[in-house]
């Protein structure tokens, strides 16, 4: 078990060494389970950061950390399996990204730290006990409140005022999409519009519920959060332009792929 508080002010303290003294130190190994390909350039740049600001805390591959960073791709069968060998691999600390990569490496280690960058719902996924004290060997943050979720359909309907209907495209993985719809859908009756959830699997499902959505007048697409919805950006924002469905993304980095408009945390 660790506690949040007592884990962050270690790390803190640990980057407050001097360098004289953290050289003395054993190097700390950290692993990284990454639930995307190597060249997912979104994945990059936030891999880029992580270890950016690690050099600016005197933390140095080769020197007095190691990383061991897994691209276990969004297959779910791979991801667990990274997972596990991941944990068998016993590193200080492991960074996982969202629920898809957190729950499979609570399966393998209830043991070692866990800090995850984001997760729409960690209590609703099991990751952690409750927020105030996650409890267990996972901590990291929540950058989402499921009331936001509504704003994307007052989006649409701003921008596009004859839009009746919206597909609500969710990752079917995981609980949040649920969550997400149920928010936009306790709105829908005021804004007059029907909403429709649109569960995201694999390219071919998404490329024919878009095309059969688009079939009837007056539609638009609201993307909510997952790594389903990261893995196929380029795909949604291609079928939105294709078949002139206007769509609110929940990420900006869909708009700077070319989609619309984006309504989200920075």
């Amino acid at each position: 078990m660790i506690r949040r508080r007592e884990f962050i002010a270690g790390l803190g303290s640990a980057a407050a060494w001097p360098l004289a003294v953290r050289a003395q130190q054993q190097v700390r190994r950290v692993g990284i389970l990454v639930p995307a390909a190597s060249d997912d350039t979104e994945y990059q740049a936030r891999i880029g950061a992580f270890l950016q600001e690690l050099a600016l805390l005197g933390w140095t591959i080769g020197r007095n950390m190691r990383i061991d960073t897994r691209w276990a791709t969004p297959t779910a069968s791979e991801i667990r399996r990274h997972a596990v060998e991941l944990a068998a691999s016993a590193p200080d600390v492991i960074l996982a990204h969202g629920a898809t990569t957190v729950v499979p490496l609570l399966q393998a280690t209830r043991t070692l730290p866990i800090v995850f960058p984001v997760i729409a719902d960690p209590v609703g996924a099991g990751v952690v006990d409750g927020l105030a004290r996650p409890g267990g060997n996972a901590t990291g943050f929540m950058s989402f409140e499921f009331g936001l979720s509504g704003k994307w359909l007052e989006l649409l309907k701003q921008i596009a005022p004859g839009v009746t209907r919206a597909a609500v495209l969710r990752d079917s993985t995981q609980g949040s999409g649920t969550s997400e719809f149920a928010a936009i859908q306790a709105v829908a009756p005021s804004l007059r519009v029907e909403v429709n959830p649109v569960n995201l699997r694999d390219a071919a499902d998404i490329e024919h519920a878009i095309a059969d959505f688009a079939r009837s007048a007056n539609g638009g697409l609201i993307v909510t959060g997952g790594v389903r919805a990261l893995l196929h950006r380029n795909l949604i924002i291609t079928l939105a332009e294709r078949h002139n469905l206007p769509a609110v993304y929940y990420e900006r980095f869909f708009v700077a792929a070319g989609g619309l408009i984006s309504y989200g945390p920075n």
